[in-house]
């Protein structure tokens, strides 16, 4: 006798894995992009949980559940077996969960969210709060290593507008402190250059710290832990939609942006705009916010609006530059910029923007020292 196939199997597979997910009573879950990420329904792990209501694989990071599709999610939140989930997706009259479980979870899932808001708010307040003191240590930048190191980097204080940015401070002997394996490390001490990140109501909500080497040409700081060489720039407080304002001028309507203070102030040499405003938006991520996932493309350029910690720039600006470095995954950069200013244009009615790049495998800073014809 040929086997038969139970009709329910795929009656069960084309059931859309967020009604699953709803039906099954699992709360707290925030929807990121494709994701569903939050309290585990079996051992309520805060962010252990993660559902791809796409492709409906799902995964506890915590207690390991993991499944591929809605009958092994129904097996592994009411822990039966393959039959009865079939019978609880599909059947004529299909279980329902005890609504004194149902108000369980929910009151569960509620708890977490709340313990987790409080526990980001603490940590997002002491960052915030340790980057002001780096900023509050910091000696004005016109002094000690910052012209040193802006000359290294080809970029000479007396070609920029107004001078060193008052966005720049320095500390002469400033811990490398960075978390390994949980615990906190100082790993390197030395002259550092501070830059300070504001968020959009223009108030310091973190510090860009870049370690300065001692000897000249007193370039960036080469730091070694343990046999493995460390970024020599780090990120104190929370960056979120911020950015280090190194120029801003009184009526500009023009932003001009790129990643890092060198490619933005080597931009600001060039003055190509005399009149533009000149921030550096910390990193490409910031610039861009999260991207959403489209099916059938590696980077979509298209903005997750969902995302309300990205940068966007202020009302004032009428048109947003954006500098692509190209000395790194260019597909996957451009995609990223163009994101951030789809994101800004959705936000900004009427905004112009742009792109601009040094030319394949360079930076603006590497045309200015001269490493590129």
């Amino acid at each position: 006798m040929a086997f038969q196939e139970d009709p329910r199997l795929m009656e069960s597979k084309a059931i859309p894995m967020k009604e699953v997910v709803d039906r099954l009573g699992i709360m707290g879950l925030r929807a990121t992009g494709q994701e569903l990420i939050g309290p585990c329904p079996c051992c309520g792990g805060r962010d252990r949980f993660g559902v791809n209501i796409q492709s409906n694989a799902f995964l506890c990071r915590k207690c390991e559940i993991t499944g591929g599709d809605q009958i092994a999610l129904v097996m592994s939140v009411l822990n039966v077996d393959f039959k009865a989930a079939l019978q609880w997706l599909c059947g004529d009259a299909p279980a329902q969960i005890d609504p004194e479980e149902m108000k369980r979870r929910k009151e569960k899932a509620a708890a977490a969210e709340r313990k987790q808001q409080r526990e980001q708010a603490r940590y997002r307040k002491w960052a915030m709060d340790a980057a002001l003191g780096i900023w509050k240590q910091g000696r004005w930048g016109g002094l000690g290593v910052v012209p040193a190191y802006l000359r290294a980097r080809g970029i000479l204080p007396d070609a920029l507008v107004e001078g060193i940015p008052d966005a720049l401070r320095f500390i002469v002997d400033h811990p490398y402190v960075k978390k390994i394996d949980g615990k906190n490390e100082t790993v390197h001490r030395g002259p550092c250059m501070i830059a300070g990140v504001l968020c959009p109501r223009g108030e310091l909500t973190a510090v860009h710290q870049t370690w300065v080497d001692t000897k000249p040409p007193h370039g960036k700081a080469k730091i070694i832990w343990k046999g493995e060489d460390m970024p020599a720039k780090l990120v104190r407080g929370s960056k979120k939609a911020g950015a280090i304002r190194l120029f801003t001028p009184e009526n500009a309507d023009t932003l001009v942006m790129g990643e890092g203070i060198e490619t933005t102030l080597s931009a600001l040499v060039a003055n190509p705009l005399p009149d533009a405003a000149y921030w550096a938006g910390v990193d490409l991520g910031n610039m861009s916010g999260r991207m959403q996932k489209v099916k059938g493309k590696r980077h979509s350029g298209l903005p997750d609006m969902t995302d309300t910690d990205a940068f966007v720039p202020p009302p004032w600006v009428k048109k947003l530059i954006f500098i692509m470095d190209g000395d790194s995954a260019p597909e996957m950069t451009h995609a990223k910029l163009l994101s951030g200013l789809r994101r800004a244009m959705a936000v900004r009615a009427g905004l112009e923007t742009e792109i601009v790049q040094a030319g394949p495998g360079v930076d603006l800073n590497d045309v200015l020292i001269g490493e590129s014809a």
